[in-house]
């Protein structure tokens, strides 16, 4: 039709391209990702959760901090073992850090499959049994890169 501009077919090449997603989407589709996960917002910030027990929440520049992270509960001696290997990456968060949670950076090109990870190993801290079995068995020190 004339006047109209012409659609380019679609190639192979441009099959499974997605537009860039934001760090917070990116966490929000692998939360939600998870068995019966819903989201709710809580201390003005996105958190996740599994049968009302809370096992994400977003850190957008919490009271000033210069960072984007996730906070998560981590197993016993994780939260230590990640800070100490990479403390750039890796905090104590306010509130949660005497209980174990570790701080997970999402802000500087962090390895997505790691955080993919902890977020699943957060997840089965909290989650009833019969939902564990369905993300599989726990990852021994996920928080470190293997290479």
């Amino acid at each position: 039709m004339p006047g109209r501009p012409r659609r380019k077919a679609a190639t192979p090449r441009d099959e499974g391209r997605r537009p860039a997603r934001t760090p917070v989407e990116r966490l929000r589709a692998i939360c939600l990702a998870l068995p019966e996960t819903t989201e709710k917002v809580a201390w003005g910030e996105p958190t996740w959760r599994v049968s009302g027990k809370l096992f994400a929440q977003l850190d957008d520049h919490h009271h000033g901090d210069d960072h984007l992270a996730v906070w998560l509960p981590a197993p016993l001696g994780e939260q230590e073992a990640m800070i100490f290997t990479d403390p750039a990456r890796f905090f104590r968060p306010p509130y949660v850090g005497h209980r174990g949670w570790v701080g997970v950076r999402i802000d500087r090109g962090p390895d997505w499959t790691v955080v993919a990870t902890l977020v699943r190993q957060a997840y089965r801290q909290v989650a009833p049994p019969r939902l564990r079995e369905e993300v599989g068995p726990a990852a021994s020190r996920s928080g470190k890169r293997r290479g």
